[in-house]
């Protein structure tokens, strides 16, 4: 790979959503120029089934730059265009994965922003996991892209504390932060020519970050206290945990967005519900799982204080 002395980055940026806007803005804030930004087609979304621009479309479209949206990154049409932008360094932000004629089109090379330390959570949900395992500290990390999944050598990386406070919401803000920042720099030192790579080590145990599915949400109350207050954290507010609502003879889902934990002992059932005036609690192994904000079917999000006026819990009534 060519690291020569480079000045004149022409960049083609490759992202969809949220996350990938904050890299975007930040490097065209650096003056680096943006030649083209690929993105994912627009979708049908909603219960009016709206066609929806990707957030990254939506900032292109403001700042006026060039948009490509294939369905087929192997399109030779695509391929044609996207050589024509004469790119000699591709960015990938929360994109999918690409084929070798797309990521070794460059003369730079193509290189990822992934929101962990790498070989740490290669996979889509970084953030979630990083959560949900009771994690004190991720990070971002800038890689070159080879053929496998997260595994290319590394370019930097940048430690992000997690608080006790943080769920996957606040965590993503402030890895975009740091990540867009990450991004400008690694720029700056691939113009420079001041690259200094790293391989990953795969000597330690890995930990990984595969799609989040609906049954990865599901809330079991037998597991630790812990694990289950993290599980709420890491998948708040998107997708958000479940658990089903047992109420008399009535059988419902629940999301649960905000918990907190109180050790104690108890002789009550895991599951069990107590409820008074201003709070709701969940029995569980160690003590009590508090619910902070949940919703209910075909309700929006709410604090616990609001579902207690018009919720009426049966004397058995309990999460399983």
């Amino acid at each position: 790979m060519n690291m020569s002395k480079n000045n004149s980055l022409r960049i083609v940026f490759m992202g969809t959503p949220d996350f990938a806007v904050g890299t975007l803005k930040k490097i065209l804030e650096a003056g680096f120029e943006v030649v083209g930004v690929i993105t994912a087609p627009d979708r049908p979304a909603g219960r009016g089934r709206k066609v929806q621009e990707s957030a990254v479309k939506q900032f292109a479209v403001q700042q006026q730059l060039k948009i490509l949206q294939p369905t087929n990154l192997k399109d030779g049409e695509f391929l044609k265009e996207l050589k024509s932008l004469n790119a000699n360094l591709q960015i990938v932000v929360a994109f999918r994965m690409l084929p070798k004629v797309v990521w070794q089109m460059p003369a730079l090379g193509t290189f990822n922003l992934h929101a962990s330390l790498l070989p740490q959570y290669r996979g889509a949900a970084p953030i979630n996991w990083a959560i949900i395992n009771g994690e004190t500290e991720t990070g971002v990390t800038t890689f070159f892209i080879d053929e496998k999944i997260d595994t290319g050598t590394i370019i930097l990386q940048q430690k992000v504390p997690i608080t006790p406070e943080d769920n996957a919401g606040t965590l993503h803000d402030r890895l975009m932060e740091t990540g867009a920042s990450l991004v400008v720099v690694t720029c700056q030192r691939i113009a420079n020519g001041t690259v200094d790579l790293k391989k990953q080590d795969e000597s330690v145990a890995l930990k990984s970050a595969p799609k989040i599915h609906k049954e990865t949400c599901e809330i079991d109350w037998s597991r630790s206290i812990n694990d289950i207050h993290n599980l709420v954290r890491g998948l708040s507010p998107y997708p958000g945990a479940w658990s089903t609502l047992v109420n008399g003879d009535k059988e419902e889902q629940i999301k649960i967005f905000a918990t907190q934990p109180e050790n104690g002992t108890h002789n009550y059932n895991v599951g069990k519900l107590l409820v008074d005036k201003k709070s709701i609690k969940v029995a569980v192994k160690e003590g009590y799982i508090q619910l902070l904000e949940l919703q209910l079917p075909g309700k929006r999000r709410m604090k616990v204080t609001e579902v207690l006026n018009g919720l009426k819990l049966e004397e058995d009534a309990h999460l399983r």
